[in-house]
């Protein structure tokens, strides 16, 4: 389901557009009402007794000279606050702008609520001067001082829109609400694209990706995580809104020339690559998932939430392309490694474990489709990168890809996926001779996941897979193994005794897979 701006903003069941103007409609009307009820109070305390003139009676009797200076006063107090108006806008405008993304003027300018309270403050201004010069009317008038009634009329709504002006104005400031503007925009320009090609409806899609990666970006610099977060989901919302639209896109929509072939994503890539994503029509795509890999990047090691975030869209987004978009699908697992190899490189593990679970759950989606390949292919991935973080001394990667392979086979196994086989030959192929403590400590990790998955099979009473294991793991030392038995024999705690987003205990086993311990370990020979 897309994401809708009441998500950006954090309030998924409430409509904040009629609250908004509800409370707009308050702030307008209550200081007005109040207003006129003290004009009346007074004009009944200064009425003579017996006898109650109202302002419409102050308003008749009130000299021509005094109403023109009355008039002119408030043509200098309107103009006044206008030009106050003008410029406080300008230096909020400009500050947010500073902060986030110079977008935000551009939003501001083209507001027509900022137009329709400037054109009433110059309307007003300008009627109060005209008709504090208008000469006095001999005879009797239709309505004596209209004029008059009317500029006071006027400056009294001038001066109550006040409030709910400067209410909206912190809104349409408010980052979410920028974020959700910038994404509305951006969809409706593949929408205006749909029936003709619109000349700059590109180049201003591509503009609005990059302002939600400023946004991102500097959100991040400044540590508002949630800004940050929201701008991500922002991008990867606009994909799947865009998911519906691209088959009516016309042919010319997703060629690589012109302002798009110039783009920094595409300018350097290799004719090659620009053909292929020609050919598979995801430049959009492709455009999106190197701002989140750029993102990435930067958000190893003081921002690995924003990070983990990053790679929870990208499985979102791939998960849903199994089938209806397997260019997206290839795509967004081609992403996945480019994330795996840069914080194995930034040597931050925790994102590179992170990024593993989100890739395992790819895997697992494949399998739930019957998509063998892709989850084959996914299992291949892993386990080559668990061996990458092992050779580059980061040995934790490949205990962690273990248990994840371990828990994909488990997957397919019990999906009866024929793909199940091959998984656990992959599964097989994790463990490497260790060099040092370190790596000596991690195999053990490996050895563990080997063992569990095969209580998983003599659970299930499905001996020959543990057959499997076994052969695999017989000539390993004995001290070794006894010690991953006794650590899968003491824990009791199915969570992690530290907080992760993962939360899971690698050393965990459930008390009916622990029955089956006893039976494994019969079979080595001492």
């Amino acid at each position: 389901m897309p994401t809708t701006d009441a998500d950006i903003a954090g309030s998924p069941t409430a409509d904040p557009t009629s609250d908004h103007l509800a409370r707009s409609i308050a702030g307008f009307c209550i200081p007005l009402a109040i207003a006129f009820a003290l004009l009346v109070l007074a004009s009944w305390l200064e009425s003579p007794p017996g006898s109650y003139r109202g302002p419409v009676t102050w308003l008749e009797t009130l000299p021509a000279d005094r109403a023109g200076t009355l008039l002119g006063v408030a043509a200098q107090l309107v103009a006044g606050v206008l030009a106050i108006l003008i410029t406080v806008a300008a230096i909020v405008v400009e500050l947010a702008a500073n902060r986030y993304t110079h977008r935000i003027t551009q939003l501001f300018v083209r507001e027509p609520v900022n137009f329709l309270l400037m054109g009433l403050y110059i309307v007003t201004t300008l009627l109060c001067l005209w008709l504090s010069g208008a000469p006095e009317i001999e005879g009797d008038p239709r309505l004596p001082r209209a004029g008059l009634i009317l500029g006071c009329l006027l400056v009294s709504i001038c001066m109550a829109a006040l409030l709910p002006y400067f209410g909206f104005l912190f809104r349409f400031l408010a980052p979410t609400n920028v974020i959700g503007r910038i994404r509305r925009d951006a969809l409706a320009l593949v929408r205006r694209a749909r029936a003709r090609h619109v000349p700059g409806a590109r180049a201003g899609l591509i503009e609005a990706v990059e302002e939600l990666e400023d946004v991102a970006r500097s959100a991040r610099e400044h540590s508002d995580r949630s800004i940050s977060m929201a701008a991500i989901s922002a991008l990867a919302g606009l994909l799947r809104d865009y998911g519906p639209l691209r088959d009516e896109l016309p042919p010319a929509w997703f060629e690589i020339d012109g302002t798009l072939a110039l783009d920094p994503d595409f300018v350097s890539m290799a004719p090659v690559a620009t053909a292929e994503i020609r050919a598979q029509r995801v430049w959009l795509e492709t455009k999106v998932l190197r701002q989140f890999l750029a993102l990435f990047s930067e958000s190893l090691g003081n921002a690995r939430d924003i990070a983990n975030l990053i790679a929870l869209e990208t499985r979102r987004l791939t998960v849903e392309a199994i089938g209806p978009h397997p260019a997206l699908l290839a795509l967004g697992m081609r992403f996945f490694n480019s994330y795996l190899r840069a914080a194995l490189n930034a040597r931050d593990l925790r994102s590179a474990y992170y990024v593993l679970d989100q890739y395992r759950l790819l895997g697992e989606a494949a399998v739930s489709a019957a998509d063998g390949a892709h989850a084959l292919e996914v299992a291949g991935h892993l386990r080559f990168y668990g061996h990458l973080g092992y050779e580059m001394n980061q040995p934790f990667l490949l205990e962690a890809v273990a248990y994840d392979l371990a828990r994909l086979v488990e997957h397919a196994v019990e999906r009866n996926r024929p793909e199940a086989t091959a998984l656990l030959d992959l599964f097989l192929q994790v463990d490497q001779e260790a060099h040092s403590t370190e790596q000596e400590e991690r195999l053990r990790g490996v050895r563990r996941a080997q063992i569990q998955l095969a209580t998983f099979f003599l659970e299930r009473g499905d001996e020959a897979p543990a057959r499997r294991i076994f052969e695999d793991l017989k000539h390993e030392r004995a001290d070794r193994l006894a010690t991953v038995r006794q650590e899968l024999l003491a824990e009791d705690r199915t969570q992690y005794w530290e907080f992760t987003d993962r939360g899971v205990n690698f050393s965990y086993l459930s008390p009916a897979r622990r029955e089956h311990l006893a039976r494994f370990f019969s079979w080595f020979p001492r």
